[in-house]
């Protein structure tokens, strides 16, 4: 096992990318631009802290992480426009953006950790 796959902000972030890759799989009527940048900047938020686990100097894994966190912003500001296109529910888009609002506070600990 990979040292990322143990932490628990990993397991987070598969999770809600997991989800956001099923939703887009089966919404085809989403714009096409959006539904492209929404998955690109949810395997921005995973792979980029997989990448940044594995980097030796603390600065590199900040530099990941700081990426990957910016990712989430991205995330949650495309889930605000779907909404206010009623392109999600209520219900699901509150479910998503309180998974975003965990994923960035897990984040910007971790992150925080390596500045001790």
């Amino acid at each position: 096992m990979f040292d990322f796959e143990k932490l628990d902000v990993y397991q987070v972030v598969k999770g809600q990318s997991a989800k956001v890759m099923i939703f887009l799989q089966k919404k085809n009527s989403i714009d096409p631009y959006l539904a492209d940048q929404w998955k690109k900047a949810s395997l921005s938020i995973f792979l980029n802290l997989a990448e940044g686990t594995g980097r030796m100097l603390e600065e590199d894994k900040k530099h990941f992480l700081t990426i990957s966190r910016g990712s989430v912003y991205e995330c949650t500001a495309i889930i605000d426009l779907l909404k206010s296109t009623n392109q999600i529910d209520e219900e699901f888009f509150t479910e998503l953006y309180n998974t975003y609002e965990q994923m960035s506070k897990m984040l910007l600990g971790m992150y925080r950790s390596y500045s001790k």
